[in-house]
């Protein structure tokens, strides 16, 4: 994959791990949360849902050839996650707190820092103000 693929990819994850995590902007306060926590006030199939997005994002950051040890990590982010997250109300509450997703990315792009700092430099040209969406 080359260089312009792989940064697209990157935006992807980083994107969804936004969306997912925090997109939204609770009013008064500076608290952010995503639709994570909001698809998993669906009993059941929303926090099934979640993780599946999860997967989908540690799938893509595979890409990277990210160590084993990262890639564990990030599972436990999301295992942890989907295991609270269906327990309900508290679970919801701790989707809005722990956010997995922007974890994850973290631990991408430190990686990305260490492994390659000339894709990890190109990617810092990409704002990431430009991804948000206060609301």
């Amino acid at each position: 994959m080359n260089n312009i693929k792989r940064l697209a990819t990157l935006n992807r994850i980083r994107k969804f791990s936004y969306l997912m995590d925090s997109a939204f902007r609770l009013p008064g306060t500076k608290f952010r949360f995503g639709l994570d926590p909001i698809i998993g006030l669906v009993p059941g199939a929303g926090d099934l849902v979640d993780t599946a997005f999860s997967a989908y994002l540690i799938y893509l950051a595979t890409r990277f050839n990210i160590p084993p040890k990262t890639l564990g990590k990030m599972i436990y982010n999301i295992g942890l996650e989907a295991v609270i997250g269906s327990v309900p109300l508290i679970g919801d509450i701790f989707d809005a707190f722990y956010k997995s997703n922007m974890r994850n990315l973290a631990l991408l792009e430190a990686h990305l820092e260490a492994a390659e700092p000339e894709l990890a430099e190109a990617a810092k040209t990409v704002p990431e103000a430009a991804m948000a969406v206060d609301s």
